[in-house]
């Protein structure tokens, strides 16, 4: 399997194309109603997973911990869960998804803050985080 920072910048990449090729058609039709779901798919989709892969490939410790792979699988989650959910509140169709999506959004985040306070950044296989 490759290695973490390199799912998460694949991930990321697929995001923003799939972001971007959305808000054409958005800005093609005139209808930016999806708007809020469009730009959760681009920060949590995009962004945060770059500033994680980039985290990652800055810190082998951290990207070589079960937590990583456990970290790339629940924040892909979240933006799966949570951008359809948003798009399905917005058009009147029930906003459970979108509250789902909502907690496993923060539990990537809170996972990440966890991984980042046990690792430090950069830090080495045997040696102790910054």
């Amino acid at each position: 399997m490759k290695h973490v920072a390199t799912r998460f910048f694949i991930t990321g990449a697929i995001f923003a194309l799939l972001g971007m090729i959305w808000g054409i058609q958005m800005s093609a039709t005139h209808d930016h109603t999806l708007s809020p779901a469009h730009g959760h798919l681009n920060l949590i989709g995009f962004v945060a997973m770059a500033v994680f892969g980039t985290f990652y490939a800055l810190s082998p410790t951290a990207a070589a911990s079960r937590l990583a792979g456990i970290h790339y699988l629940l924040t892909t989650a979240s933006v799966v869960v949570l951008v359809p959910g948003i798009a399905l509140a917005i058009s009147g169709s029930g906003e459970a998804l979108a509250k789902i999506g909502s907690v496993l959004a923060l539990a990537s985040m809170a996972l990440f803050t966890f991984v980042v306070f046990r690792h430090g950044l950069g830090t080495q296989p045997g040696t102790q985080p910054q």
